[in-house]
């Protein structure tokens, strides 16, 4: 789940509204017909697959030319300084672009920082569970979301600042700059980089921590440019474009500036903007952490495994992909097929979660096994998956948690079942 406002390039994205979970499936899937079969464990770990699987993007940017900067944008950073209570080291490279250049500089970011194969891999697991529609893919939904949404951002590595505007600011434009001119003054004093080896490594869960914070502080101080310096003009956000983006990646895309910002807000309501200081310091790790700020710095993630079962599906069977299940994508999983407050309930006991997928080049398995805070909190999760698999239309199975551990299968077609449940029936 990474990295369309990151790596080395942050974004800022329009706001979206929340998708709507459809109607229950009226032909739910067919139950496996418990014919046992042998179960073969590979040598391999969850974390060994992971970093095997790994692609690292090519993060590298060119570097800029330097130009003036025009004295409204250069009013704005002054107007970050005083809210940001920071100073800048040295000027950022401010550039305004038209839409039809943000929108190729977008579609040339994306061929770079997100490897096709790695994608492709990911894609075909993330259908199998149903996070994915079956005929799009992830890269085909970034993209699709990205097209006319993204109103600015800034390359932490060449320190240049794009946007779409001109010096005659309004209060939107005013917001972008103020954003991104946030995130350059962040990126100058807490070096912000460094989420750039979180995606190097293929740490999905710590990215989307720590981008909660880098995108909170961004919002939180833009708001505050807003209020105390408030231009007449109001200006207009682009039309919503997501009508046809898959509501999982919607989700998950705008979570950084809302609950990030919600996160960023709580801590400088508690402590005052040096708490966001310290955060941006020493980045959250779980995207728990971010959704409820009283679980920062402290509370961890579990390590949970999944072992190496391509044998027990058989000899052309490899490992596809393996990732680490935060509570934000288990909570927009859910969020699919269950209204909102049951998704963000089942999905607040979080403790740990990693699911592992197989292929033989055709057909595809997962197995995901999570760790939960309390029993009661793990069976409320199993229920609420168990309900989750009978809204939709592929073959799934959630088994009853086990003490804190609650253990799920996927497979893109109903035969491979039997295996997955003999599986799931092991661990």
């Amino acid at each position: 789940m990474r990295r369309l406002a990151a790596t080395a390039v942050v974004l800022l994205m329009a706001c979206t509204s929340e998708p709507s979970p459809p109607a229950p499936s009226e032909t739910p899937p067919e139950t496996p017909s418990g014919d046992p079969v042998e179960v073969v464990v590979g040598p391999t770990s969850a974390a060994e697959a992971m970093r095997r699987l790994c692609v690292a993007p090519d993060i590298e940017a060119d570097p800029v030319k330097e130009v003036p900067t025009p004295p409204p944008i250069a009013e704005v950073a002054d107007q970050v300084e005083s809210v940001r209570g920071l100073e800048y080291d040295r000027p950022v490279n401010i550039e305004p672009i038209t839409e039809a250049e943000m929108d190729q500089r977008l579609a040339d970011y994306l061929g770079t920082y997100y490897p096709k194969r790695f994608y492709a891999r990911r894609s075909e697991a993330w259908q199998t569970i149903g996070a994915l529609p079956p005929d799009i893919g992830y890269l085909e939904a970034i993209d699709a979301y990205q097209q006319g949404q993204v109103l600015g951002f800034y390359n932490s590595q060449n320190e240049e600042l794009v946007y779409t505007g001109d010096a005659q600011l309004n209060r939107i434009e005013q917001f972008v700059l103020a954003h991104e001119l946030t995130h350059a003054i962040d990126d100058q004093h807490f070096d912000l980089d460094r989420l750039d080896g979180l995606v190097a490594r293929c740490q999905d869960e710590r990215f989307q921590a720590a981008l909660g914070i880098v995108e909170g502080s961004a919002n939180h101080f833009a708001t505050q440019v807003l209020i105390r310096f408030p231009i007449q003009e109001v200006g207009s956000i682009p039309e919503d474009g997501t009508q046809e983006v898959p509501p999982f990646i919607v989700e998950i895309m705008a979570y950084p500036y809302t609950t990030g910002q919600r996160f960023a807000d709580a801590l400088s309501d508690a402590d005052g903007p040096s708490a966001i200081d310290d955060a941006l310091e020493t980045f959250p790790t779980t995207t728990e952490q971010v959704m409820h700020p009283t679980k920062f710095p402290h509370e961890a993630e579990e390590s949970v495994d999944v072992a190496d079962f391509a044998p027990t599906f058989g000899s052309g069977w490899r490992d596809l992909d393996a990732m680490a299940v935060g509570e934000l994508w288990l909570r927009a999983l859910l969020h699919l097929r269950l209204e909102d407050e049951v998704a963000a309930s089942a999905a607040a006991g979080w403790g740990g979660g990693t699911y592992r997928a197989w292929s033989d080049g055709d057909d595809v398995a997962v197995i995901m096994s999570t760790v939960w805070d309390t029993p009661k909190d793990a069976q409320q999760f199993s229920d609420a998956l168990e309900g989750w698999v009978s809204r939709g239309t592929l073959p799934g199975l959630v088994m009853d948690a086990d003490g804190t551990m609650v253990h799920a299968g996927f497979a893109s077609r109903e035969p491979l079942m039997d295996a997955v449940l003999s599986i799931l029936r092991t661990l």
